[in-house]
Order: C-alpha cells, then structure tokens, then sequence
C-alpha cells in the first residue's frame, strides 16, 4: 500500500512540475489574509516560519514582507524555481517524509499542501512536522472539506472534515513521544478563488504541547 501511495504522490508531483506557472499565476493573488491573521495572532514578531509546501511563494512573501523569517520549501522542482524568482530567496525542494528538524520552527505554515498526502503517510508526516516546532509552536494546515481519497486532474487529494483531522491526530500521536498537537482553532471557509466560493475547505490552527502539560 505504500508504495501505491509513494505513486500518487510522484504524479502530483508531475502535475505541478509540468503546470507550475499557471497554478503560480492563479493562485498568487488569492485572498488568504483571514486564514494567515488565524495564524500569525499566535505568533511573536521576528518569528521562524516553515512554509511546507510553498507553491507559487505568495504566503511567504507575505510573511517576509511583515517581518517574519521564512524557509519556504516545496516538492515540485518547477515550483521550487519559480518561487525562488518571486522570492528572492532560496526555496528548498523537500518532501516532507525529508523534514527531520527538531524543535526548530516558531511556526509551521501548510496551506493546501498536506492534503495531497495519502491518508495512511499523513499521521507520521504531522508527527514529523510536530517534531519540528519549538514547544508552544504553531501549525496551520488546510484540506479540502469532505472524507474522500480521490485523485482529479492528475493530483491526488485526502479531504478531511472535523472528525477526520481528529483522527488523524490521533494517529500522528502514536508517532510521538513526549508531545502532541492541541487544536486551539478549527473553521470551515469557502475558497477564496475567484467563482469557486462554494467549494469548502477546512482550516486547523494546532499548538505543540507537552504530553504532561495536558489537562484532561
């Protein structure tokens, strides 16, 4: 089974390298100013932001812009070089199976990038990200709303609802040893592209926690 899924996830892959400029130019004037003040209220000035799965570099420009610090990563090689030009800065081409930092990000920016990981690599991938957040650290991650696994348009797609990323959750738990993710905020909203408001996606904001620090 995983190795079917190492095969999706290389078609999506494919899919940006070969289409990256026309995703950049659809999606670098996308309205995400709700979803990243969901974020950053939690976050301090000067922060280290991990953008996991850049796309076309539109959030980290932002980020940058308002004085945070960003490393910007993406799997697409194609993307990785069109977002290092808009950037100005380099953009590291990783999957995250490869992010292996420690306690290293103030915050953790996934912005429609998680979901095109197969559900059964999910759990260990948000371990993995969990891992890489300093205690008190902060990950936003989005998915598109329902509970298929599907692929559409050559890319693959694990939509979640509200019970899914719980799950998930608690999966990505089993990974861990002395922390977890704590859900502090979790909203559905429509997408913010031009004539596709009826599409949901959910959106979660998570803080890292230490397993003795939590109140049950």
């Amino acid at each position: 089974m995983e190795i079917e899924s190492r095969e999706k996830e290389k078609r999506t892959l494919s899919y940006y390298d070969e289409n990256a400029s026309a995703f950049c130019e659809g999606t670098r004037n996308a309205d995400m100013s709700e979803m990243r003040g969901r974020f950053l209220q939690y976050l301090k000035p000067n922060a280290l932001i991990l953008d996991a799965g850049c796309g076309s570099g539109r959030d980290s420009k932002f980020f940058m812009e308002s004085g945070y610090r960003v490393v910007a990563l993406d799997g697409s090689k194609e993307m990785c070089r069109q977002a290092s030009a808009y950037l100005g800065q380099e953009v590291q081409c990783r999957l995250f199976e490869e992010i292996d930092e420690k306690e290293v990000y103030d915050g953790i920016w996934a912005c429609a990038s998680l979901l095109h990981v197969p559900y059964e690599l999910l759990p260990k991938v948000i371990a993995r990200l969990i891992t890489a957040l300093v205690d008190g650290g902060v990950l936003y991650a989005s998915f598109k709303y329902g509970e298929e696994e599907r692929e559409a348009g050559g890319r693959y797609f694990t939509d979640l609802r509200e019970d899914g990323w719980k799950k998930v959750l608690e999966e990505a738990e089993e990974e861990m040893k002395g922390s977890r993710l704590e859900t502090v905020e979790c909203f559905v909203t429509g997408d913010v592209r031009e004539g596709r408001g009826e599409e949901k996606w959910l959106n979660v904001v998570g803080r890292k926690v230490r397993k003795e620090n939590i109140k049950y």
